[in-house]
C-alpha cells in the first residue's frame, strides 16, 4: 500500500501559478503509474496529469503547455507546476498512483490509492 498528501493549493490571480506536491509514503520500493487529477464543484472529474514509470508525462488538452509533471525520485514526491492558471482551473486537485492493466487489447490505467486533496482556486 501506498499513502499519498498533497499540499501547495492556495487561492492565485489569474495569470499566477502555484506548485502541487504529492508525497508518497509507504510502498515506495516499486513503481507505480501516478496521475493528477482535478474535480470542480458540479463537473466531472479530470485527469490533468499522467506521470508513468518510465518517467514520461502526458497532459490533458485543457493543461498541456501551462502544467507540467515531474518527481523527484530521492523524495518520494510528485510535483505538478501550473502556469498561466486561469479561472476554469479553479478545482479540488488529487493525486492518485496505481497500476497499468491490459483490458480488451488496450492498457487502461487503475488508480487504488488516492490523496486526500489539495485546493486550487484563481480568481479572475
Amino acid at each position: 500500500q501506498v499513502q499519498l498528501v498533497e499540499s501547495g493549493g492556495g487561492s492565485v490571480p489569474a495569470g499566477g501559478s502555484l506548485r502541487l506536491s504529492c508525497e508518497t509514503s509507504g510502498d515506495t520500493y516499486r513503481s507505480y503509474y501516478m496521475a493528477w487529477f482535478r474535480q470542480a464543484p458540479g463537473k466531472q472529474r479530470e485527469r490533468v496529469a499522467r506521470f508513468d514509470t518510465d518517467g514520461s508525462a502526458s497532459y490533458a488538452d485543457s493543461v498541456r503547455g501551462r502544467f507540467t509533471c515531474s518527481k523527484d525520485y530521492t523524495k518520494n514526491t510528485l510535483y505538478l507546476q501550473m502556469n498561466s492558471l486561469q479561472p476554469d482551473d479553479t478545482a479540488m486537485y488529487y493525486c492518485a498512483a496505481g497500476d497499468r492493466v491490459v483490458d480488451g487489447g488496450t492498457w487502461t490505467y487503475e488508480y487504488d490509492y488516492w490523496g486526500q486533496g489539495t485546493q486550487v482556486t484563481v480568481s479572475s
